[in-house]
């Protein structure tokens, strides 16, 4: 087994005659909400083709030895595993030191590109809904591609009016803490026969650019992560002080002091080495300065005011120009 989820579990294994080795998603039928986990994976990956999306090779759904159904998704297989273990070392094999700046920015780029696709270049837009470090895994190139879309939602089957005629839609806040957005609740509708009362997040009430921007939370919270090493849930962070307060309230002068030690260690020495230490490390913090406030902008509280996707493609790609076109 490789990986487990909260809907099934990942094993390793080989692909028919032609032996590729492929990674299964073997789904837990016992699990409520896995049935409906799978058909939504396999409807949001039948059509969609991008290189930092993980490529679905074929699915099955049958009958077991046992006689009970049976259901699982087949993917290309992921050498370098999960941005989790890099980050992390959930795998001892890994060392978080060995991703360094233009890895780690490249890679979030490769995240960045991916969920911009999905909000800008499918039909219908679909909403991604639980990413974060365990769900982008890299390829032999160190090539991010985002995966796990059982949670995935089109964004032409949602709209204010079917969401409060639908007491029982299940579109309201779903993914993991910490990287999913602040609940906002403003929708309390009574169901008077079973006597409940159904809450519904802000974000997913409002209209299609609304729902969109909880990806855009999800992402912000990633990239100050790949970068602090520190996770949204971490012990330090409480009522008042949380993952993107701790990046907001640092002065520009002073990034380098919340980035991963690693991370550092890696550009003190490039800055050591440097014929003009001075301007690389300018230039440097000029980079880092750059990532951090997408990562803030994306995870503000407000879903109005944090940036649409293809906008942080581009602000990610120029902070990448600036660390590599300007190295002394």
């Amino acid at each position: 087994m490789i990986g487990q989820g909260s809907f099934g579990f990942v094993c390793k294994g080989k692909l028919g005659e032609t032996g590729a080795t492929v990674a299964v998603k073997v789904m837990n039928l016992k699990q409520k909400g896995a049935a409906k986990s799978f058909v939504t994976e396999c409807e949001a990956l039948r059509n969609v083709r991008h290189r930092n999306l993980i490529k679905i090779v074929t699915v099955c759904s049958s009958i077991d030895f046992k006689g009970v159904d049976f259901k699982a998704l087949i993917y290309e297989y992921m050498q370098c595993g999960s941005l989790e273990d890099w980050l992390h070392q959930s795998n001892d094999k890994l060392e978080a030191g060995n991703l360094g700046l233009i890895q780690r920015l490249n890679l979030v780029i490769d995240e960045a590109s991916a969920i911009e696709y999905l909000h800008h270049h499918c039909q219908p837009p679909i909403v991604h809904g639980d990413l974060k470090p365990s769900n982008v895994l890299l390829d032999h190139d160190m090539v991010a591609h985002v995966g796990d879309f059982g949670l995935a939602r089109f964004l032409s089957d949602y709209s204010p009016s079917t969401i409060l005629e639908t007491p029982s839609s299940s579109i309201g806040i779903k993914g993991t803490v910490g990287y999913v957005a602040p609940v906002n609740i403003n929708v309390i509708m009574p169901d008077t026969k079973n006597l409940k009362m159904f809450f519904f997040s802000q974000e997913y009430c409002v209209g299609r650019d609304v729902s969109m921007m909880g990806d855009v939370y999800s992402f912000g919270i990633l990239l100050l992560e790949m970068f602090t090493r520190k996770r949204p849930t971490d012990k330090m962070f409480n009522d008042s002080l949380n993952l993107h307060k701790f990046a907001k309230t640092v002065r520009p002068e002073k990034v380098m002091v919340i980035v991963d030690p690693s991370l550092l260690l890696d550009l003190e020495a490039r800055v050591s080495n440097s014929r003009n230490p001075k301007n690389e490390r300018a230039k440097i913090e000029d980079c880092l300065v750059a990532i951090m406030r997408v990562g803030v902008l994306c995870s503000v509280e407000s879903p109005f005011e944090r940036m649409q996707m293809t906008d942080v493609v581009a602000k990610l790609c120029a902070a990448r120009k600036i660390f590599l076109n300007n190295r002394a």
